[in-house]
């Protein structure tokens, strides 16, 4: 298999970016995006592929090494003194290995040692972490959940993940697995889910799984697009069909919210990834769910905040854990 050619943004001329410089890698299910980040969360000399999520191991590697070599040959890339890398999970910390549950070719594949030993890296510190926690991290550095002490974000998008913030910071855990919520159980009953469990959140409220309800109830796509996004386009249209998926969806991530809510006693909710771009069809039936999950005093009212970075923070992220 051939890997596709970068999209960019064209490279700035001269200097943009402004004290210590971070590379970003941010790795999904559906894409592979990479950029250089100053520490005001400034980006450039961004990057963006397809991840061949179906392909082997070593040709989703290839295509790392192809957002690596695009960053290196930015004007700051001497300036960088770390490697960032957000990725789908799980992942394990200490080993330096991830097990994307969607890209099926990585399983405990050594994603940090990969990284440090392309040459472009050449000796820089290489930093990891789960695509919910890295989310986490930017949304407290420089978006929505600023100023928290305690919140729990959310990337709704191809998959569910997931990261907290305790007592002022972002908390890993010792795996790096903290706060991964799309994969605890909502449904005793549910379907078996890639990750080997049942009834897993994300198996009702990801991306996919909203368009695969929505097509298994007799919602026709129009132009044959069979994505989230267009099942989120005919519910804003009032389409009884997609509003129920999402409702449904909704009702999930209420369920989980409530949940770690009530586990760990914090009060900020960031909703963010391409799922929560729907906006009222997904944070109305979100609200109303939550009315009823979140039931106890202390968890009542829960601040939940639309994020603010967008596509940008699984980047910002990923640099976040540099600083």
């Amino acid at each position: 298999m051939t890997a596709p050619s970068p999209s960019t943004t064209p490279l700035p001329v001269g200097p943009l970016l402004a004290g210590p410089v971070w590379a970003a890698v941010d790795i999904g299910g559906t894409k592979i995006a990479g950029a250089l980040v100053d520490s005001t969360g400034t980006l450039a000399h961004r990057v963006q592929l397809p991840t061949p999520a179906k392909e082997s191991g070593a040709e989703v590697l290839a295509v790392v090494h192809q957002v690596l070599e695009h960053l290196a040959a930015a004007p700051d890339w001497a300036a960088v003194t770390a490697v960032g890398i957000g990725s789908a999970g799980p992942v394990d910390l200490v080993g330096g290995t991830v097990s994307p549950v969607n890209i099926p070719g990585w399983r405990e594949f050594p994603l940090t040692a990969e990284v440090a030993a392309h040459p472009a890296v050449a000796g820089r510190p290489v930093a990891l972490a789960g695509d919910g926690v890295a989310m986490a991290a930017a949304e407290h550095w420089r978006g929505a959940a600023r100023g928290a002490e305690n919140a729990l974000c959310l990337v709704v998008s191809t998959g569910v993940g997931a990261g907290l913030v305790l007592n002022g910071a972002v908390h890993p855990g010792p795996s790096g697995n903290a706060g991964h919520l799309g994969h605890i159980t909502v449904d005793l009953d549910g379907e078996r889910c890639p990750c080997g469990s049942y009834g897993c959140l994300e198996n009702i409220a990801s991306g996919t799984a909203i368009a695969r309800r929505a097509l298994a109830e007799g919602w026709e796509p129009r132009g044959g697009d069979r994505s989230a996004r267009a099942v989120a386009e005919d519910a804003l249209a009032g389409h009884p069909v997609a509003l129920a998926a999402f409702d449904r969806a909704a009702q999930a991530l209420a369920a989980g919210i409530a949940a770690t809510a009530t586990l760990v006693d914090l009060r900020r909710v960031v909703v963010g990834g391409g799922v929560a771009a729907a906006g009222p069809v997904l944070f109305e039936p979100l609200a109303r769910h939550l009315d009823r999950y979140a039931a106890l005093p202390y968890v009542r009212g829960l601040d939940v905040r639309r994020a603010e970075l967008g596509n940008d923070a699984g980047l910002i992220g990923a640099a976040a854990l540099c600083r």
